[in-house]
């Protein structure tokens, strides 16, 4: 069985492709912004065109549009090769990665929007240990208990933490997805937002 990753929730545009849990080749390239520009020639260059019969898709938190990207171009990829399409949430793949293996808890801490971060204590097994909050710099670290930061706001983290801890930089990277719980892989492919929107209705 063929499964293809798809991360695209924050500076990195990254695709990994799988099969029977041996990675098969990847793509990882940080652009900041045009993931819609850049997803669909990196899927192609894969082998087999990148086809699959799994799809793993970033569901957020992250960039609003980076998200929508990875989830339009994850369904219609998914419908044109009858593909099942799945969702995992983007700081547990960081969590993953910081661990490598390992048993160890681990924060996360992400950029978020209008200079907040949003962070995520995980359990050794890779589930979450706490909800996930966007949080202005200051009160994120006040909410975080955690002896490793993970994540692109983690060196930034431990400057203002009043301990000692350890940074972790890392950008999500399809190559991990496997590494993912899997209780925490999901049908629904609802986008991960991780705070309130900003526009209001009206009184």
């Amino acid at each position: 069985m063929r499964l293809l990753a798809i991360e695209t929730s924050g500076e990195a545009c990254s695709v990994a492709l799988f099969e029977d849990g041996e990675l098969l080749d990847a793509r990882h390239e940080t652009i900041g912004r045009g993931h819609a520009e850049r997803l669909v020639p990196m899927i192609g260059e894969l082998p087999g065109r990148g086809r699959a019969d799994e799809i793993r898709v970033s569901l957020g938190p992250g960039s609003f549009t980076g998200v929508r990207i990875g989830l339009a171009a994850a369904r219609a990829l998914g419908l044109a090769w009858g593909a099942k399409v799945r969702g995992y949430p983007t700081l547990a793949l960081i969590a993953a990665m910081a661990r490598e293996g390992r048993a160890m808890d681990v924060g996360v801490c992400m950029n978020g929007g209008h200079g907040e971060w949003f962070v995520q204590g995980f359990e050794a097994d890779g589930h979450p240990a706490t909800k996930l909050v966007s949080l202005p710099p200051q009160d994120a670290v006040t909410n975080l208990q955690a002896r490793s930061i993970a994540g692109n706001r983690a060196a930034q983290f431990v400057e203002l933490a009043p301990n000692p801890l350890n940074a972790i930089e890392l950008l999500a990277d399809a190559r991990h997805v496997l590494a993912v719980p899997e209780g925490l892989i999901t049908d629904v492919l609802s986008p991960i937002y991780g705070r309130a929107p900003d526009a209001k209705l009206p009184a």
